[in-house]
This record gives C-alpha cells, structure tokens and sequence, in this order.
C-alpha cells in the first residue's frame, strides 16, 4: 500500500530516508527550510576518516530521493492531530494531510560567542570547525589569512560537556574533525606548527584511533590535554593562548595565527517548536525523546512520528544514514500492518 509520507528536514538523514522508502514503494514529502537539500553535509568539504568529499554523498543521495516530493524553502507552520493522522499546514500555503511524519530536523551548532574567554567575534582570527570547513571549499574568510599560517590552534569540546554552556553531553564529532582538520591544513602547511587542547580523546569510530596515530606520526602535531583558560591578542595582531598541560602539570603560553574552536551540536530550535505542536517529549539535553533508547531509537512515543539523525542527539554521518534506513523500515512495516 502506497502511502504519503511527511519529512520534515532535508538533511541527509531525510534524503537517505526518503531514497529508502521510494524503494518500498511509498510517497515521501522532504519539507526543508533552506534553500537547498543536505543540512550541515552539503558545507562540508571532507569527511573523516577518509577524506571523502562531502559532495560525493549528496550527489548520490540527491540522485536517489529525486522522484519524492520535495518542498525548499518551506516551513512547518502548524501541525493537527486528527483522529487518525495529521494535518501539516507549510508556509507556502499548502496542506498535506498523513499518517506518518519522519523527524530528520538535524543539530544547530553551539553559538561559540557564548564562550567569551575563546574571542570568537572578538578576534579576527578566531573560527568555528564550520568556518573552517566553508575556506576549505574555496569560499573566501577574512578572518584566516592563508599567508600567515605558522602557529594553528585547535580547541575542543566548545560547546559541549560543559554544564554551564547548558550542554553536558559529548557531541560525538568533535574530536575526530579537529583531527581532521588538522591534518588537511598541515597537508596544505606543512611547516606549520598545531596544537591541539582537549580534555579526553573520545577516538570510537572505525579508523578513528588510526587517524589519530597517523595524525601523530606523519603529520607531527601537538596533543595538549587541559583546556585554554584564555584568548588574547597582542600588539601584532596574534592570539596568545594560555592553558594548562595537565599531564605535565605546568601552564603553558602558545602564540598562534589562527585559533579554530570545535563547536558542538545542541539541539535545533525548530525540533522544540515542532515538538510542542505535537506534544512531543525532549530529553534533558532538549533533543527529541525516542521511545526508548535500546531498542526503538527511531520511534517516538506518539502514534505514527518516527525520528532519524541528529534530532534525537549527536549522531556521525554513517550512524545517520544507518538510522535513516532502520527509520524508513519501521515506517514501512506501520503502514504493513495497518
């Protein structure tokens, strides 16, 4: 039996999903804000642990949800429950009416102005792990200066585990990208000298401990654990980075030319406005509340709303996919035995 299915989010988790149940013969709807399909992936430029280029994936999955139904630059403006489904009202006007809405509304990237003491927005040559990733695509940033690049720093965990921040949690990827980076600037850099502060290396992907030996190894950068107490600038315009080795136990000084900070993955604003509409739980973190967190991850606790990706928490891109799949599956196996 053919049914309508609503996505709200045109990221990869709603692309793979909607590709998936094509396949099984139903009609996705991908609902997407932006002006283009593939979320935070589409401004990607590689991803870890092979380098492969972002845009390779969302080639491909472009290429498998062509024949959904596909809305840009569209909003959810309200959500009825009827009897036996739902009424979604877009903002260009138009009503669909289903049984079944798959919840791929993805991250938001922690404000990184919020941490004062890292001089993101203060100091030019302060950037976000997006920033960064939006050079290496070849789009012009001020803020790095690609001639003086001598000193890199990277700081992870902006964001994330910290309480005060008002997120707790590890946001999985942060690590892993720093690594990542590093490793692409010192290819294009090699002379230069990074550093990267973290608190603990959450290294648990496939290849990830590799990446980081080969990070080490063949590339020659700096793992400093403790974090940076301070940001500052001096007369000539480079950042002066105070932090502590807590394996050496001694404060350490680094000047540097350009500081990128690991910001992390908090919950999207647009899950919580969606969440209310539909009476939806949030966990303590404020992502989307699955039924349960072992067995139906991809389930809410609402009849006929289902979840994939980065809405329920911080996910890598193959988790993403992954969940995308078991999402389109159990959706299929509803309609089944409806």
């Amino acid at each position: 039996m053919k049914e309508i299915i609503a996505i709200i989010g045109g990221g990869i988790a709603g692309m793979e999903a909607a590709a998936q149940l094509l396949k099984l013969g139903h009609a996705p709807i991908i609902i997407e804000k932006g002006e283009r399909l593939g979320g935070h992936v589409a401004r990607w430029n590689r991803l870890f642990p092979d380098l492969t280029p972002a845009g390779e994936l969302i080639e491909r999955l472009t290429e498998a949800c062509k024949e959904a139904n596909i809305f840009l630059n569209t909003e959810v403006s309200l959500v009825n429950r009827l009897r036996d489904g739902y009424n979604i009202v877009l903002s260009n006007g138009i009503t669909i009416s289903t049984k079944y809405i798959l919840m791929t509304t993805g991250f938001k990237m922690f404000e990184a102005s919020k941490k004062e003491e890292y001089g993101y927005g203060i100091y030019n040559n302060v950037v976000i792990n997006s920033d960064l990733e939006n050079w290496f695509n070849g789009n012009r940033d001020e803020r790095i200066d690609s001639s003086s690049m001598k000193t890199i720093g990277f700081v992870h965990c902006v964001g994330s585990r910290d309480e005060k921040a008002g997120n707790g949690q590890c946001s999985k990827v942060c690590c892993i990208t720093a690594i990542k980076q590093a490793i692409e600037l010192k290819e294009m850099y090699p002379d230069a000298q990074i550093y990267c502060f973290y608190m603990d290396l959450r290294l648990f992907g496939k290849k990830f401990e590799d990446f980081y030996t080969k990070a080490q190894r063949d590339h020659g950068i700096h793992f400093i654990r403790g974090r940076v107490s301070e940001v500052s600038e001096n007369i000539d315009g480079k950042l002066i980075v105070k932090a502590e080795d807590t394996l050496l136990g001694k404060p350490l000084k680094v000047t540097l030319d350009l500081l990128v900070l690991m910001s992390g993955m908090t919950c999207n604003p647009d899950s919580s406005r969606l969440a209310s509409m539909i009476s939806l739980p949030t966990d303590s973190d404020r992502f989307l509340k699955s039924e349960d967190n072992i067995t139906h991850i991809t389930s809410s606790p609402k009849k006929g709303v289902f979840y994939a990706g980065a809405c329920t928490g911080p996910k890598t891109v193959p988790e993403t996919l992954a969940e995308a799949r078991s999402a389109a599956l159990d959706i299929h196996f509803k309609i089944q035995e409806s």
